[in-house]
């Protein structure tokens, strides 16, 4: 499916029981009305660099009453934000195309309820989602986002920051041998918002209870939280999404050998000397 409201070329993928569907999509099946809320939740995904995440989909089961919906970066690079490395140009744009699909496109195509959207970042998709979505969009959605092998400290301004730090749950979840310069930028990101929880006057222990952190995993490099590889270690941690995020979140991600969600976790995060 696409999107041009943003005037950027936006291709995404939804994964929903059929008759989910609009009349309107094309998909067989299909019977809800255009522009009604439905009763299911979203779980937005954007890929890394290069759109791996993308073709695989690896949040396209059901969670939790959550829908999977992935999103293609709009460039040729598949680059969410432009640019390279921490340096990402584009990322207010691709933010608000982001928003805009949610808040203007996805309704024509499934019945979704707009108070129950949570997101995923992969990598570079981290990156747009802690540097600039999250800050500039999450106050509206006030629900989660899980942070796989990437993370930036927010590069606009924070909108409504008491708000989007009171109301969102942000896991970081990176590996022992993540990439050098991740090693910074990720505890570089907790501490900011980490900074934004306090200065909102948030106690340690809620603090703890919305942000979590866990790199334990070791020997599958960058994104590999199954101690294998990039792909599998991704569709590890998002086949246990409902175990990090839902209101039930028991932090037991099976092939992770400790508890993601255990604050002690937070302090053996990797710094690059």
């Amino acid at each position: 499916m696409s999107d041009r409201n943003s005037g950027l070329p936006i291709r995404y993928k939804i994964s929903a029981p059929a008759d989910q569907f609009t009349a309107a999509s094309g998909v067989p099946g299909g019977t809800a009305a255009a522009n009604t809320t439905g009763t299911m939740g979203v779980n937005v995904l954007l890929h890394g660099d290069g759109g791996q995440s993308f073709v695989d989909f690896p949040n396209q089961a059901v969670q939790n009453n959550l829908m999977g919906v992935v999103v293609l970066a709009p460039n040729q690079k598949k680059f969410w934000g432009g640019g390279s490395g921490l340096d990402r140009t584009d990322g207010v744009a691709h933010a608000a195309a982001v928003n805009s699909l949610i808040q203007d496109q996805m309704s024509q195509d499934v019945a979704f309820d707009p108070a129950n959207v949570f997101f995923t970042g992969v990598s570079g998709g981290s990156l747009l989602m802690s540097g600039f979505f999250v800050p500039a969009f999450g106050a509206q959605y006030k629900t989660g986002v899980v942070l796989n092998c990437g993370a930036m400290a927010p590069q606009v301004a924070v909108v409504d920051a008491n708000t989007m730090i009171t109301s969102m749950k942000i896991h970081f979840q990176s590996t022992k041998d993540e990439l050098a310069l991740l090693q910074d930028s990720i505890p570089q990101s907790v501490t900011a918002y980490e900074q934004l929880a306090t200065d909102a006057g948030l106690s340690a222990d809620q603090i703890g209870a919305l942000q979590t952190v866990d790199n334990t995993p070791n020997g599958g490099g960058h994104c590999g939280f199954d101690g294998q590889g990039f792909v599998s270690g991704i569709q590890l941690v998002m086949d246990s999404y409902d175990n990090i995020m839902g209101a039930q979140a028991d932090g037991v991600v099976t092939g992770i050998n400790s508890n993601v969600l255990t604050v002690s976790n937070r302090s053996p995060l990797p710094t690059r000397s």
